[in-house]
């Protein structure tokens, strides 16, 4: 498969990871977006979060407004009424566009143009890509890609067929962010990929099965943390899940490795666990320059599943299943 996948690749040399993680194309710094992209338009009469710029559509990069947004507080959701129903309505979409979305991965199609198919599939739906603006990040989505712990920007870089690639979407509709991702398998990913990818996703059960009201928001980070160390993996502790509703990101903040984070969860609670296993002991990441792509320190790989979660009177329901 080498071969064919070099001429595919073209431009973007094919550089091998760490061997002892496994086989699959590293992504070096090289690779960081080294200038700001043309912004994917939004039809007007879709209502833009409060966060982005009033000229982002217009203005040159480092020209964007700047928008004073107010901290947000903690703020659960009413059981039983109208910020319910739309929390749920948002968050099944973006399950919906995720599900689309992951029958295009394929080898040769590039991370730009599956940001085009969340875009469009978002801007189709009436609703809001929330990242497009949020701190003038120019895509619609994040995907990141092998040894990418989180927040890389869709490029023109084709998809290898041994790319694990992470998905991460949000969308803004009737008021309300519904957020998710997931790591998806191209066909020749190795054995070592594909136990990290399913240990992830296993991870993300068990600190969703740690849901309840009266349970402390700690619990999350230390059900994953233990499990994914009983199965030889490290967890990133530089990003959190998080409070979410009316705002994009809120407290709670969702830490997925032991902490010492207060609070109990409650009824109304609108939450996203999303933790970010990585092959071996260093779960560090570094940034790269262009501010937003974090990639692990060793080299590993990443892999990372999200799902956003309602603390019922009795339990927890997930919002975002695919």
């Amino acid at each position: 498969m080498l071969r064919p996948t070099l001429t595919l690749l073209n431009k973007f040399p094919y550089t091998p990871g760490p061997s002892k993680y496994g086989t699959y194309p590293l992504l070096p710094p090289s690779f960081a977006m080294t200038s700001y992209p043309p912004i994917r338009p939004v039809p007007r009469p879709i209502p833009r979060p409060e966060y982005v710029p009033g000229n982002f559509f217009t203005a040159d990069w480092g020209g964007h407004d700047t928008v004073e947004v107010e901290e947000a507080q903690a703020e659960g959701i009413q059981l039983g009424g109208e910020g319910e129903r739309r929390v749920r309505e948002v968050a099944g979409m973006a399950g919906d566009v995720l599900r689309e979305v992951g029958r295009l991965i394929r080898p040769g199609i590039t991370t730009n143009e599956l940001d085009k198919a969340v875009h469009d599939l978002i801007i189709y739906k009436g609703a809001y890509p929330s990242p497009l603006g949020y701190s003038s990040y120019p895509r619609s989505c994040t995907t990141s890609i092998n040894n990418v712990i989180a927040h890389g920007i869709p490029d023109d870089r084709p998809l290898h067929p041994e790319d694990i690639i992470n998905i991460d979407l949000t969308l803004f509709y009737k008021g309300y962010h519904g957020d998710t991702s997931a790591t998806f398998v191209l066909p020749d990913v190795d054995r070592q990929g594909r136990e990290l990818v399913e240990a992830t996703k296993e991870a993300l059960q068990v600190g969703i099965k740690a849901c309840r009201p009266g349970r402390k928001y700690q619990d999350i980070g230390r059900e994953i943390e233990d499990f994914a160390k009983r199965h030889g993996f490290s967890v990133n502790g530089q990003f959190s899940g998080h409070g979410i509703g009316k705002v994009f990101h809120r407290p709670p903040w969702i830490f997925h490795t032991r902490n010492s984070e207060p609070g109990e969860m409650a009824p109304g609670d609108c939450i996203t666990i999303e933790p970010c296993l990585i092959q071996g002991r260093n779960a560090r990441g570094e940034l790269w320059d262009d501010g937003w792509t974090m990639v692990t320190e060793s080299g590993a790989r990443s892999a990372q599943f999200e799902h956003q979660v309602l603390i019922t009177e009795d339990g927890v329901d997930v919002l975002t299943r695919i």
